[in-house]
């Protein structure tokens, strides 16, 4: 078996049902909690948006001051900034698309606090686009398994993620790989032992010889 084979094989015995933790029931929720998981955690943004999604609905974000977006996002980490990302995104999206996030990339990248990893998320999960968002678990997994190397920026990983696995598994394997350098491979104290994919890290080896 080849290796990118044992790794999706091994990645869908721990993590069938993968999908985004980010909790959403409207397209433009995913969009601005992703936002918000920018230096931030799924769980501390899932808090946040609870409140924030239950107190403005898009026209609301859009009338909202800056500084009452930034005072209930504020467990998020760099509120005022995100605030006001927030902000211009809800009045964007309502004068450009009705309030509908659209499955255009270059528009969404033109938005404040939305970068590739962000729109990647966003079409994966709402459009079914084919993509790879590189986060730091991402990141971080791919080094140890060999599949980037150190020193690697997010487009190279993605890159060479995209040119190793099939088109169809991308949008899957993200997710699957996200829960596994959340969950399994953690940056720190990583659960080698109960690995199925030791034999095929670098990490581990480095670490037992």
């Amino acid at each position: 078996m080849m290796k990118t084979e044992k790794i999706m094989a091994s990645l869908d015995n721990l993590y069938p049902d993968a999908r985004c933790e980010l909790n959403y029931s409207k397209d433009y929720e995913l969009l601005i909690a992703t936002v918000l998981s920018a230096q931030c955690t799924d769980k501390r943004v899932n808090m946040v948006t609870k409140v924030l999604f239950s107190k403005y609905d898009l026209k609301g974000l859009k009338e909202a001051s800056e500084e009452e977006i930034a005072n209930i996002i504020r467990p998020c980490g760099s509120h005022t900034k995100k605030a006001h990302y927030i902000k211009v995104i809800a009045t964007r999206l309502i004068e450009d698309y009705n309030g509908i996030v659209p499955n255009n990339r270059d528009y969404l990248e033109s938005l404040p606090g939305v970068g590739r990893k962000t729109c990647n998320v966003v079409l994966s999960n709402i459009y079914d686009v084919p993509a790879i968002a590189v986060d730091t678990h991402v990141a971080r997994t791919s080094v140890r398994l060999g599949l980037a190397k150190v020193g690697d920026d997010v487009s190279a990983i993605e890159h060479k993620l995209m040119k190793k696995f099939p088109k169809e598994k991308w949008s899957r394997l993200h997710h699957q790989l996200v829960l596994f350098g959340r969950y399994n491979c953690t940056a720190r104290n990583p659960k080698c032992s109960e690995c199925p994919l030791k034999e095929e890290c670098n990490y581990y080896k480095k670490a037992t010889h």
